[in-house]
């Protein structure tokens, strides 16, 4: 179809960037996901055709390159062609629902939209000119010189120079303005372009004397160039400003690049400038893209999104950006990414370290890269360290800042801060309670009243119920340890229980199984007393086997807090050495603390 002829059913014209912007803000995977069940396989996901019957799955989705195609019935295409298959739109129809679900609006194009179109596909052919001219220029141009040598120097290879279109823009001010008229350019398009500037004697070059690396848009148009001065001049970078098909933080640099190799590692490197992403592109890390800023910003968030979960920050290693990562990794994770963030040495950027250490290096650090949890952590905790607070103040902070986290990082994290603040985990667990006054505040007045009497120790009640129905104590037994009972009189009592063989003779039977143990006998003598000292009765074997079942929930309960507690040592012991915690053991640590969680909700659902 001809995009340039895309009609609604009453032949008004729809404008032809709707398409454009509809397709680079839809998720392939995402959308055909929500009607196929798709599974990973390569570089691909595949799933069953919803277009013809079949038993083995022969459809596959590109989420990198943007199309579908089933290899049974030979059908594909893009998002857009599997929406008028499944739904059975019209061309018109299709893009319209998708620019909706998008959020581009969608209007039948006016002559005066017809304008604006217009005025972008010339921007768009401007930009494409003066790139060719940049990268001519460089290449052949004897003033190029002196951009081929800075090239070298920055250790670029000719495949790198060809693959980003690595240009240079000639110190005359009239060389790109002369090149776009020869090629039908108005002045006026370039200038709205940022490609020349309007004086008092017309137009001229906006780029003079600068390396020039153009950006292209996700859908593969030259949008914008970034001008990088090849001595101290300042700035150190020219960039285009906002333009008709260009706004600042909306865009990746590389993105159109890395798509593929993000796709296939579901992952992304993001560092700020263009040379840091060209370096690692060269060293081969092709799923490496630039912000081109101090901080990420949603729209670009969400753009990342599309290809990759992981997403590893590799910002400067000075002052301004480590903010600038702390702020990023808020966006990043609002924006359901899970981010890394990358150190490198104090000094260092990407394209330095690349270039010193090398790539296995830089794998290295990749490999053991922090979670963004830790690193905003770090940054807190060493505020707080600064700052010299008083013990309960800190872990009252520092258990706000861990309060902040997803819940189900709270044990995990606090184990962690209170390791790097030098306090017991129970400090900072204590310290919310403690410091709510609320929870110590007097009731009213009151007079002394003597405590109740002590409950009935776990033990006490667990015989009590099986001296009362003894053939309990085998179903019991393997659900209940002797361990249970710190008590070694208690202790015998249960093992005795435990090994009746005729537990019908009820509690006669239970006296000639303890035999002699004249210390046991008055035990369960005690027990079976109907008198205030024998606290726990039961009224049946229902109320007993309640009782019971209640026991061997707190029990489990406990061995999976004991559990959890060796796991926050354990993790603890290695924060201290400066080391990371197994995979496994983060993984079983947040499996006990999701059980845990579901036992509270039970018992407070049920009270």
């Amino acid at each position: 179809m001809d995009r340039h002829r895309i009609f609604d059913g009453t032949m008004a014209r729809i404008d032809d960037d709707v398409k454009r912007e509809t397709l680079a803000r839809t998720d392939i995977a995402t959308y055909i996901g929500s009607y196929v069940q798709l599974r990973k396989r390569g570089n691909d996901l595949v799933g069953l055709c919803p277009f013809h019957g079949e038993k083995t799955p022969s459809f596959h989705v590109h989420p990198d390159r943007g199309f579908w195609k089933c290899f049974g019935c030979q059908k594909g295409g893009d998002v857009l062609t599997f929406a008028m298959e499944l739904e059975g739109l019209t061309f018109p129809d299709a893009l319209r629902m998708l620019a909706r679900r998008a959020g581009v609006a969608v209007e039948d194009e006016t002559p005066a939209a017809a304008r604006v179109r217009g005025e972008r596909e010339q921007i768009y052919a401007a930009n494409e000119l003066a790139a060719a001219f940049f990268h001519r220029t460089f290449r052949l141009a004897p003033e190029g010189a002196v951009a081929r040598d800075y090239a070298a120097k920055r250790g670029l290879t000719a495949a790198t120079i060809e693959a980003f279109k690595i240009g240079y823009a000639p110190p005359s001010w009239d060389a790109l303005l002369g090149e776009l008229r020869a090629g039908g350019v108005d002045p006026e398009i370039a200038a709205k372009a940022g490609l020349l500037k309007r004086g008092e004697r017309g137009f001229y070059d906006f780029y003079r004397g600068r390396l020039m690396i153009p950006t292209s848009s996700s859908t593969g148009e030259i949008v914008a160039f970034g001008g990088r001065a090849l001595d101290d001049s300042e700035p150190k970078y020219l960039n285009t400003t906002t333009t008709p098909v260009y706004t600042k933080g909306r865009g990746l640099f590389a993105l159109n690049v890395a798509r593929r190799a993000a796709s296939a590692s579901d992952s992304l490197i993001v560092v700020e400038g263009y040379l840091d992403c060209i370096a690692l592109h060269q060293a081969g890390f092709a799923n490496a893209v630039a912000s081109l800023g101090t901080a990420f910003t949603p729209e670009q968030a969400a753009e990342l999104r599309k290809y990759a979960t992981r997403i590893f920050v590799c910002f400067d290693a000075d002052a301004a950006g480590q903010a600038a990562t702390s702020k990023s990794v808020d966006v990043l994770s609002n924006e359901g990414c899970v981010p890394f963030i990358v150190q490198l040495p104090a000094g260092e950027d990407p394209d330095t370290f690349i270039r010193t250490y090398g790539a296995a290096s830089f794998q290295t650090r990749l490999d053991s890269s922090l979670e963004w949890i830790q690193f905003k952590l770090d940054r807190e905790i060493d505020d707080l360290l600064h700052k010299r607070l008083p013990r309960a103040q800190a872990a009252r902070t520092a258990e706000k800042l861990v309060r902040g986290l997803p819940q189900l990082e709270w044990d995990r994290w606090r184990v962690y801060a209170a390791n790097r603040l030098g306090i017991p985990p129970d400090d900072l667990r204590n310290a919310r309670f403690i410091a709510d006054g609320a929870n110590f505040a007097p009731r009213g007045m009151v007079r002394h009243v003597a405590p109740a009497a002590e409950p009935p120790a776990m033990e006490r009640e667990i015989l009590a119920a099986l001296v009362d129905e003894p053939a309990l104590a085998a179903e019991y037994a393997d659900r209940i340890p002797a361990s249970t009972f710190a008590d070694a009189r208690y202790r015998r009592i249960y093992d005795a229980l435990c090994a009746m063989r005729n537990a019908a003779d009820g509690a006669a039977g239970v006296y000639a199984a303890l035999d002699d143990d004249r210390e046991a006998v008055a035990i369960v003598a005690s027990l079976q007393k109907p008198d205030r000292s024998s606290k726990v009765r039961f009224q049946d074997s229902a109320a007993r086997r309640a009782h019971l079942d209640r026991v061997v929930e707190v029990l489990t309960e406990s061995r999976l807090e004991e559990r959890k507690r060796e796991l926050d040592r354990a993790m603890a012991e290695s924060f201290a050495a400066g080391g990371t915690v197994p995979v496994e053991e983060r993984d079983e640590h947040r499996r006990l603390v999701e059980e845990l969680e579901k036992r509270k909700k039970r018992r407070l659902a049920t009270r």
